[in-house]
């Protein structure tokens, strides 16, 4: 007889079957998923949070500050807690010189990292910072942090600046520990050392509640400190920097550099315009960035070692000792007369001097700057030697400075002048036009000061640097640098600098407003037609020696006239100054 079922006994069946779900359910999780899913609990709540190292400063030879880091408050915004992006946008936009649309946009790039701090303002100052502090109840999504930024001392093109990583930088450099909050060297200084200033980041455990406030369950051993960047001692000179930044002629473009002549170590280093690299801590707003962009005078353009430049006569010295030491000259040679200038087939080049200098042996012609002399000059040698020549004076080519994007400069060849004007284009006007720093030739003014500072260190070129060395907690590292041998021997070295001690020296000489009682100066003016105005670009290079310093300098003036009128008048001032703060 079988036994009849009731509603009692299903209603049992199925919860012994639920209860037998459950049961198989639970074995899984606790017993054989069990490693699986304690290694997420775990995840849910120990993080790992990175501990940013503090930039290494910048200093100058005598460690007064040129680049140090400063308290900022900054302003940072997590996508995830935004609960209406519309209105945080106008609070944020209102409060800061930020569009709304530039903050939707930095909303939208971070919209994956949702509980990700990302920062949007950066240097609000204190008082700011607790007025808009009392409204951020209304916003959760919005918080500050005491960081530390960047501050210059002076307005300058070498340091160069810092800013916040961009997108596509954050892709190539996240692996080597960059956030996308992160700062990074832009330009110059900050950039060429970003690897040694920024330091390496460190890393703390925490163990986090469900809201990600710390429960410091972990006291012991799960911190890595960070190691802090390197601080830079520089080879420049405040007080040389101010002082030859202060004495550049107002509203003319141009550049001054001052190397020592022993180590290559540059002591100051002024392009004109300068701009203040402080705009950029923390941002650029647009007013200022369009300002910078605009302006004709192009503040933001290095023209020490980005500016490149028709060097005019302070390149006859290179035309000189190719003749002497190729032997198609010696010193007592006399070339053609100059009588104003040279006729070369059907085309009169001219000298400076309309009356002209006469005949002339070689040091006279560096003296007076005589052309006539360096065009006949020219006569004697190929465009290949020219080129050859010119580039193995470590001109048209780059110094290898420590700073980015220096610009080589350029020197024609015959298969150049070819390809721009045609296989029946003329050597000869050319190569004559070349001999005097005109023409297509370009350097740099960092190149041409190199350049007599090994004329002045008995033909040995050292590399030009800023940096002199690094410190590294308690560890101090100098650095060094490269030295080469211009390809010069010691009589024509001896006769070239005798050249330029008479220019400055002596009656009539075109550098003789560069003169120092009691100091050696060295030069060669310079005055170099360009595509750039009617006015030439004034040049004069040289160095000054004495028993407390050696220095090279080289003063470059755009569309500024003669050299000897406006470059060696300064050259003196600097030299000047310079002897006064080394007694």
């Amino acid at each position: 007889m079988y036994k009849k079922f009731t509603i009692s006994d299903y209603i049992g069946y199925i919860i012994a079957f639920i209860f037998l779900i459950l049961f198989i359910f639970v074995f899984k999780l606790q017993i054989i998923e069990s490693n699986k899913y304690k290694n997420i609990a775990e995840k849910n709540i120990v993080r790992i949070q990175t501990i940013y190292p503090t930039r290494g400063e910048i200093y100058d030879r005598k460690y007064r500050p040129i680049a140090l880091n400063k308290p900022s408050y900054n302003l940072y915004i997590t996508p995830g807690r935004i609960a209406d992006k519309d209105s945080v946008s106008i609070f944020v936009s209102n409060n800061f010189d930020i569009h709304i649309e530039e903050i939707k946009k930095i909303i939208h790039e971070n919209r994956y990292r949702s509980y990700q701090d990302i920062l949007l303002i950066q240097d609000i100052n204190y008082e700011k910072m607790v007025i808009i502090s009392e409204q951020l109840n209304y916003y959760p999504s919005l918080l500050f942090k005491a960081e530390k930024v960047r501050e210059y001392h002076f307005e300058n093109h070498f340091t160069g600046y810092t800013g916040r990583i961009t997108e596509k930088e954050y892709n190539t450099l996240k692996e080597d520990g960059y956030s996308i909050n992160s700062t990074v060297g832009k330009t110059g200084l900050e950039k060429y050392y970003e690897d040694i200033l920024r330091g390496e980041n460190g890393q703390q455990v925490l163990q986090v509640d469900a809201s990600g406030n710390n429960l410091e369950f972990f006291k012991h051993n799960l911190q890595v400190a960070p190691k802090n960047g390197d601080d830079l001692i520089l080879t420049i000179d405040n007080d040389l920097q101010a002082y030859v930044s202060s004495i550049f002629p107002k509203n003319k473009k141009g550049s001054i550099v001052v190397m020592d002549i022993e180590t290559g170590g540059i002591l100051a280093y002024i392009s004109k315009p300068d701009f203040d690299p402080n705009l950029f801590t923390g941002g650029i707003s647009t007013k200022d960035w369009n300002e910078l962009i605009s302006n004709t005078d192009k503040p933001m353009l290095d023209r020490v070692i980005h500016g490149t430049y028709p060097p005019g006569s302070v390149y006859k010295p290179i035309m000189a000792t190719l003749g002497l030491d190729e032997h198609e000259i010696d010193p007592k040679t006399k070339l053609a007369k100059c009588d104003g200038g040279m006729w070369f087939g059907n085309r009169y080049f001219k000298c400076w001097l309309e009356k002209g200098h006469g005949r002339l042996a070689v040091e006279n012609a560096m003296k007076y700057s005589c052309d006539v002399f360096f065009y006949d000059l020219s006569t004697r040698f190929s465009l290949e030697q020219l080129n050859r020549y010119t580039k193995q004076n470590y001109l048209s080519t780059r110094t290898e400075i420590d700073l980015p994007g220096e610009r080589r400069g350029f020197f024609p060849s015959r298969k150049w002048y070819i390809d721009n004007y045609g296989k029946y284009v003329g050597i000869l006007g050319h190569k004559v036009n070349l001999s005097i720093g005109q023409g297509e030739i370009l350097v740099t003014p960092l190149q041409i000061c190199a350049y007599y500072a090994a004329l002045g260190n008995n033909g040995v070129w050292k590399q030009p640097h800023l940096l002199e060395k690094r410190i590294e907690a308690e560890h101090t590292f100098k650095n060094v640098f490269e030295e080469k041998q211009l390809p010069i021997s010691e009589e024509t070295l001896k006769l070239i600098q005798h050249s330029l001690y008479i220019t400055v020296n002596e009656r009539y000489g075109t550098g003789t407003a560069s003169s120092i009682r009691g100091i050696d100066v060295y030069g060669k003016t310079g005055s170099a037609e360009n595509h750039m105005g009617k006015q030439t670009h004034s040049w004069f290079s040289g160095y000054a020696l004495c028993d407390r310093f050696e220095i090279a300098f080289n003063v470059f003036v755009e569309n500024g006239g003669h050299g000897g009128a406006v470059s060696a008048p300064l050259a003196g001032k600097l030299i000047s100054y310079y002897d006064g703060i080394m007694k």
